[in-house]
């Protein structure tokens, strides 16, 4: 069987791990990959957001399946380009990526379909946004409508911070075109949960409940960023909590695109708040979550390939669920100097071996002019750890990022500090 990922991160480096155990007479080729995916599979210097030139690769290497890992390819219609083509691609339409591409098109979504979420309000002038950030009061989220990476979000504690973060969407375009339009949004005070779903449309299985970690500094502290971390499994993520989420957030998302003529296919992911009221959306992705994707594959016991190709194909999901392995998975984002505003390039990194049950993953490398790997990306390294106890793997996924070297490099120590607390809190 021959694959093609495209993409050149962490995840699609778990992408091309996780298809290389599951069958490994595989052939893989990843667009444009990374030296940690080269390791797995052959790689094309071709752009995620080169359609043209990933349309003209699949139908000369002709691949069974085609899996997406970065949102931007999908919201330039990836998708529907290879499917013209009749090319099997595991991905939603343009339209469909909407639910991630558009903030303002997934809160008018919720608001009709009745699903949990924040007020917000769609603004595009600087003098309407303030007046609008005075009226819902500090704290209050400002958020780029549109892609920014996932950095294009500011929880300002204060109002002269929601001026300063609307000045740099609206006036200053810190985040281009994503930011011509942005929400003011009501705070959420909880703790957050990824729940991702593969589905067909209509059929849905759920993957095991995730944490993310968004603030650069420990104590989820400082400028938000595209994730520093995250583990699985959740302990407050229960089956009757993620029941709840299935049917009360996730089907009637899935009703409503399908009743807007644009029906999802591919990885919904839900990220949430926890809050007094019960789990609300912060946002939708319509991709396969990154660190997540590399704390949950490592964790999975069934094969996901075939799953990926029955969706890819148009045909109708087994919807008999996942099976997981019962240790505790912890990811430790390893970030370059000046992430997330302004991630230095080019720093010569020091790789020792790692553990077995220490999977790092390649998120932004590349080789230098000699030969050294180098960072390349404000994501350098992700570091998964598989141990027995949360601790376990908390402590072995630290300790490698304490062990591979570069200048400047940052991480978070605590990741997963809740699950940490409630596991002390039940000895």
């Amino acid at each position: 069987m021959k694959v093609l990922i495209v993409g050149g991160g962490g995840r699609e480096h778990a992408f091309a791990w996780q298809f290389a155990r599951e069958d490994p007479s595989i052939e893989l080729l990843v667009a444009p990959g990374n030296p940690g995916i080269a390791t797995l599979a052959r790689c094309v210097p071709i752009t995620a957001t080169d359609i043209a030139g990933l349309v003209h690769l699949a139908r000369t290497e002709r691949p069974e399946l085609t899996v997406v890992g970065p949102e931007a390819a999908l919201a330039l219609g990836i998708g529907d380009a290879f499917r013209e083509h009749g090319l099997p691609l595991f991905g939603p339409s343009a339209a469909a990526a909407r639910i991630e591409s558009s903030k303002t098109f997934a809160k008018h979504l919720m608001r009709r379909a009745g699903v949990p979420t924040a007020r917000a309000e769609r603004h595009t002038r600087v003098d309407d946004a303030k007046r609008a950030a005075r009226t819902f009061g500090a704290p209050v989220v400002i958020k780029a409508s549109g892609l920014a990476a996932g950095k294009g979000v500011a929880i300002a504690q204060t109002i002269e911070e929601a001026d300063r973060a609307i000045d740099a969407m609206l006036r200053d375009h810190a985040f281009g075109v994503a930011g011509d339009e942005v929400l003011i949004e009501e705070f959420m005070d909880g703790e957050e949960l990824s729940v991702f779903v593969l589905t067909d449309g209509t059929r849905i299985v759920p993957m095991q409940a995730a944490q993310d970690h968004k603030r650069l500094l420990a104590g989820d502290t400082g400028p938000n960023t595209g994730g520093m971390g995250a583990y699985a499994p959740v302990s407050v993520a229960t089956p009757e909590l993620v029941h709840d989420v299935v049917a009360r957030i996730v089907r009637p998302t899935l009703r409503a695109l399908r009743d807007a003529g644009t029906p999802f296919t591919g990885l919904l992911y839900a990220g949430l708040m926890l809050t007094r009221d019960g789990p609300r959306v912060v946002e939708f992705n319509g991709r396969f979550g990154d660190p997540e994707t590399e704390t949950l594959l490592p964790l999975l016991q069934d094969a996901l390939l075939p799953r990926l190709l029955t969706i890819a194909r148009g045909e109708s999901l087994d919807d008999s669920p996942l099976g997981w392995n019962r240790q505790f998975a912890v990811t430790t984002v390893l970030a370059a100097a000046g992430y997330p505003e302004s991630p230095r390039l080019g720093d010569v990194i020091t790789l020792p071996a790692s553990p077995p049950h220490v999977h790092v993953f390649h998120a932004g490398t590349a080789r230098g002019d000699h030969g050294q790997l180098v960072t390349a990306g404000g994501r350098v390294f992700a570091i998964t750890a598989i141990g027995h106890t949360f601790a376990d793997a908390q402590r072995a996924s630290t300790q490698t990022a304490h062990d591979i070297e570069f200048a400047g490099k940052q991480f978070r120590a605590d990741v997963g500090w809740r699950e940490l607390e409630r596991h002390a809190g039940a000895t």
